[in-house]
């Protein structure tokens, strides 16, 4: 790693005059700043002013021992990331363990050789470069999740609302326009723009729900709650969708169907599901969700007969590394943000996801969540 020494001040510590001058001149060479003290409590002093980026310390010294003074500045939580390499005649193995219990960061002995204390010099001097450039581009891309954060949630949030609107609009008039009345292109381009439309506000809704939960400003909020009036109310909401693409959803429970969880968040995954199904399956099939106890866990499952998924894509799903997506049966676009979300909501509520599919066939997708104990 390039560095410039000149951006770096060095504190030559000892009390023998000639070895602060010797090393003065060998650093100054190298082209660093230099401070110097000729003493421990001096030494104290020109780290609180200033502030060096390496210290260079004598062990022994009247006042405070080198060992002393590490021990001070290790304690202080503004001085204690300063690498100190200790310049001695102590040469024991108790000395050495000694100083890099109090915090060194290497040994150089007395008398030293000029090559090996600018080699020294500079390895320390690249490590503290190393570590500010990484928290350098840690605060960079901090920042730049931040931004990116809070950009999805005002889009999400500043399109949702007209988009919801327009849904309902377009909802309206495929329920009073049937196609003799406004001609089958007419009624086809119709539908087209409701589908889009019900897809386009479900990624806003992922979008904002997925930003939240990222950023940590999506609580889970625990209640009890019967799952299967969940399923029911998905279902019906979901119905007019299906038939769009002659598809017949059918429902299997076991009664009620108690647990402990967000509701909220049940309800995001249940419909991501849904419509995922509603997606990949083909005209004139049929969805079956499930809903059943199995031990001390509740498991829905969503089942289609579409398109289904190949054993390579099987292996990108529910990975946010691959992001994998593909099309619809009636080439519906996906962002595959749905089943990412459904992921980290059944995971925030105990639960878990799975899946099974085959190429041609369909696919099941499940998810479990604590029964009520």
């Amino acid at each position: 790693m390039q560095i410039n020494p000149s951006e770096y001040k060095i504190l030559i510590v000892d009390d023998v005059m000639s070895n602060v001058l010797l090393l003065k001149v060998l650093l100054t060479n190298e082209k660093f700043a230099i401070a110097t003290a000729s003493n421990g409590r001096q030494a104290l002093s020109q780290v609180e002013k200033e502030h060096p980026d390496l210290v260079l310390l004598d062990v022994m010294m009247p006042d405070l021992s080198g060992f002393e003074v590490a021990q001070k500045l290790k304690s202080n939580p503004d001085t204690a990331e300063i690498p100190i390499i200790f310049l001695t005649a102590l040469n024991s193995t108790n000395d050495i363990v000694k100083g890099f219990q109090v915090g060194a960061s290497d040994f150089i002995s007395k008398p030293f050789n000029k090559e090996e204390l600018i080699i020294r010099v500079n390895h320390q001097i690249s490590l503290v470069a190393a570590k500010r450039t990484i928290i350098r581009k840690n605060e960079e891309l901090k920042r730049t999740i931040d931004g990116r954060d809070k950009l999805y949630s005002v889009i999400a949030h500043d399109l949702r609302s007209p988009m919801g609107s327009i849904k309902m609009v377009l909802n309206m008039l495929l329920l009073n326009l049937p196609a003799d009345k406004i001609g089958a292109d007419m009624y086809e381009l119709l539908t087209t723009a409701n589908q889009t439309t019900e897809d386009v506000f479900s990624l806003l809704d992922n979008l904002l729900k997925w930003t939240k939960s990222q950023i940590g400003k999506l609580n889970v909020v625990y209640q009890d709650f019967d799952v299967s009036e969940v399923v029911d109310g998905v279902i019906e909401i979901f119905s007019n969708v299906a038939s769009l693409k002659h598809i017949t959803v059918k429902e299997v429970k076991e009664g009620r169907l108690l647990v402990h969880g967000d509701i909220d968040m049940v309800k995001t995954v249940v419909r991501n599901l849904m419509s995922n199904a509603i997606k990949f399956s083909n005209e004139n099939t049929e969805i079956v969700l499930t809903a059943r106890q199995e031990g001390d866990m509740v498991v829905i499952s969503v089942k289609d007969q579409g398109c289904g998924i190949d054993e390579e894509s099987q292996k990108k799903l529910l990975h946010t590394d691959t992001h994998y997506s593909t099309f619809g049966t009636n080439n519906e676009e996906g962002s595959g943000l749905g089943l990412l979300l459904c992921q980290d909501f059944v995971d925030k509520n105990g639960g878990k996801l799975w899946f099974t599919s085959k190429l041609g066939q369909g696919s099941t997708f499940y998810f479990s969540i604590p029964a009520l104990k």
